[in-house]
């Protein structure tokens, strides 16, 4: 990623921070962990983060404590509170310092990087995807079913589909950048992404082959387009 997101982190238990820590940065995050409340508390104002990660119960100032301080140097980065608390008066006292989200322990990592992902894209100011459903041809493709229906066929396709074939039509007859649709689906641009995209694009050519009139192209050294009639899309 040309701009990698900066995530501020403080974990006291460093089995947990340092998975953590190892995890994202393989999903092409820039990730500062601290073991303690009062480490994080003197680091934050050196850095310029884009998320924070904030344990609740750590030593010497508590992850409540810690948001309060954070709220008043930046009041717009978004926070994320892990906690192995489960009563509500403490997920409602996390909101109410503006926590944008809670992740009560344990939890997966691929959970913890959908809600980071989808706090980033609230906050990116990027418009939202359209919704469709959208006319491809002789096919009707409902973006929230996740389905490409042609007639009485209907099939179901997969997330990374869904996605991809959902930015094609955003931008039909127009080129998608190859780097833009990995950073947009994937999160980071690298060889192994790029082969899983060229395989979903094959998918799709192959679900979409009963209709002579659409096509995906390969633009050499850009991207891709998907060419459908102009009253199509």
């Amino acid at each position: 990623m040309n701009e990698r997101v900066k995530i501020f982190m403080c974990e006291d238990d460093e089995n947990l921070g340092m998975l953590l820590r190892e995890y994202l940065q393989v999903k092409g995050f820039s990730v500062d962990l601290f073991p303690d409340g009062e480490a994080g508390s003197r680091a934050f104002p050196k850095e310029k983060y884009d998320l924070c990660i904030l344990d609740v119960m750590m030593p010497k100032k508590d992850g409540f404590t810690l948001a309060q301080e954070i709220r008043s140097i930046n009041g717009e980065i978004p926070i994320i509170f892990l906690t192995a608390k489960t009563m509500k008066e403490d997920i409602l006292e996390g909101f109410k310092i503006g926590a944008d989200d809670y992740l009560t322990k344990p939890f997966s990592m691929e959970e913890l990087l959908l809600r980071i992902e989808a706090i980033l894209r609230r906050v990116s100011g990027k418009k939202a995807p359209k919704e469709g459903p959208f006319a491809i041809g002789r096919f009707i493709f409902d973006t929230q079913k996740q389905t490409l229906i042609n007639g009485e066929q209907i099939v179901k396709l997969t997330t990374k589909e869904s996605d991809l074939l959902n930015l094609l039509c955003e931008n039909a007859n127009q080129v998608l950048e190859r780097n833009y649709a990995l950073k947009k689906i994937w999160g980071v641009v690298d060889y192994f992404n790029a082969r899983s995209m060229d395989v979903y694009i094959t998918k799709l050519r192959k679900l979409l082959k009963d209709d002579p009139s659409i096509e995906i192209m390969n633009i050499h050294g850009k991207g891709y387009k998907l060419i459908v009639p102009m009253d199509g899309v």
